[in-house]
């Protein structure tokens, strides 16, 4: 990054002079230490041109990036939209489709929780996906195995009320918590700890890590909003702007 802000700001400073060629290499050493001092000076001279490279290039990169991001949703849509394991909820028709990577023991997940629910809530034409996608350890896969074995044993309804209380939860998570919860929760307990051990959701989250790996989220939360990522925490008024562009699209 630094090379290529240093290599900006000399550009700069060649525009108005064309004693030496850009070619570096070319240079003599009398030359080069010329260039250099003249580089310093001009930076010296005017410090915001520094500042203006450094903009122009944060900029070209956010550019590339967002470009290299929506062409991995394109090639992945199907798994990202449609993969006929993830929960979906909010307004299934919704004009905007939210997918969220999360992990249960992610500070910054938890954060996001309660915006991400008025988001979805205020909006209401949201189809909102959540990808159980557990990175941070054995309570976090441990969390992410309740959940999906939840969905497949009590349905959609019950998945959403054990994604909350997940979501909330401050106790270690293992075999008594996750037992006890699906106790208050009024689930089948014996057959959602049996299904936590199933093919089936062992199978969901090696996809969803692996559909992560595709669309390089190391992270969470991460986001797809409509055709573009975000990976990391996103207030919910940064959301809200998102999605508002995505609708004036």
């Amino acid at each position: 990054m630094l090379k290529r802000i240093a290599t900006a700001a000399m550009a700069a400073a060649l525009a108005g002079t064309t004693a030496y060629a850009f070619d570096i290499d070319a240079m003599t050493v009398e030359e080069r230490d010329a260039f250099r001092a003249e580089i310093r000076a001009y930076l010296l001279d005017d410090p915001e041109v520094l500042l203006e490279a450094i903009a122009v290039l944060e900029e070209r990169e956010a550019n590339e990036q967002a470009s290299t991001d929506m062409d991995l949703v394109r090639v992945n849509a199907d798994r990202i939209f449609e993969d006929g394991h993830s929960w979906v909820g909010g307004n299934p028709e919704g004009d905007v489709t939210v997918v969220e990577f999360l992990d249960y023991r992610c500070g910054f997940c938890k954060r996001a929780h309660p915006e991400v629910g008025e988001l979805i809530s205020s909006d209401g034409n949201i189809r909102y996906i959540v990808k159980e996608f557990p990175i941070l350890g054995e309570q976090s896969l441990q969390a992410s195995r309740f959940a999906l074995a939840v969905k497949q044993i009590n349905g959609d309804d019950a998945y959403a009320k054990a994604h909350d209380a997940l979501m909330t939860m401050r106790a270690e998570v293992n075999d008594l918590s996750l037992s006890k919860l699906s106790e208050r929760l009024g689930y089948d307990t014996e057959a959602v700890m049996n299904a936590m051990e199933g093919e089936a959701v062992q199978r969901a989250i090696r996809e969803n890590h692996a559909l992560a790996q595709r669309l390089r989220i190391d992270g969470t939360p991460s986001f797809v909003f409509g055709d573009r990522m975000v990976r990391g925490y996103v207030p919910l008024e940064q959301m809200r702007g998102i999605i508002a562009g995505l609708r004036d699209l």
